[in-house]
């Protein structure tokens, strides 16, 4: 996959499946929560590794919103993974930044989409020739500039009853599975 293009830490936690109210925690610990370009796919991915575990593998797709709840935690839908992910910073700060790589990373995922479409209808069509006699061609994806916040130095050592953990119950958002198709999720690392 490469290295990340933007890493922030975070007390990571998904919706509870039974209830859809409560969250649950996927770490014990506040754990680096990175965003990937994969250029194989040209998509861009939300990866969070809590030791060898994946607890987030997330592709980004154009529908995808991520939601502050609050002044330091954030949620998004997965409906390919079929989960709500939640994220508890330690600062206002860090949740902003990691709000606005997501919508950057979002229009970026809205793009390369289109690209891909146009690209199909242009195989599909015949080919047009340039002044020159050339077959155009579209452009190729530009891999985006690396961005990295190393996280070691805002490392939030919190146990499980530390006031810095966020209290997210309260702040989840309605998520229903009536209209999403299931998926199995398949971990490449």
């Amino acid at each position: 996959m490469g290295q990340p293009i933007y890493s922030t830490r975070a007390h990571v936690f998904q919706i509870d499946p039974n209830t859809k109210k409560n969250w649950l925690p996927t770490s014990k610990h506040a754990v680096t929560v990175s965003y990937f370009y994969d250029s194989t796919r040209n998509v861009y991915r939300i990866i969070s590794l809590d030791g060898t575990k994946a607890i987030i593998n997330s592709t980004i797709s154009p529908n995808m919103t991520f939601t502050k709840t609050s002044q330091k935690f954030g949620q998004w839908a997965d409906s390919r993974a079929n989960t709500v992910y939640g994220l508890g910073f330690s600062t206002e700060h860090h949740l902003a930044k990691f709000a606005e790589k997501f919508a950057e990373y979002k229009e970026a995922a809205r793009l390369a989409k289109e690209k891909s479409q146009e690209k199909m209808e242009m195989a599909t069509s015949p080919s047009q020739e340039s002044p020159a006699g050339e077959l155009s061609s579209p452009l190729t994806p530009v891999t985006p500039p690396m961005e990295n916040i190393n996280g070691t130095d805002e490392i939030c050592d919190s146990t499980p009853n530390s006031d810095a953990r966020p209290e997210p119950s309260q702040n989840a958002l309605a998520f229903s599975h009536r209209y999403i198709p299931r998926y199995d999720v398949v971990t490449v690392l």
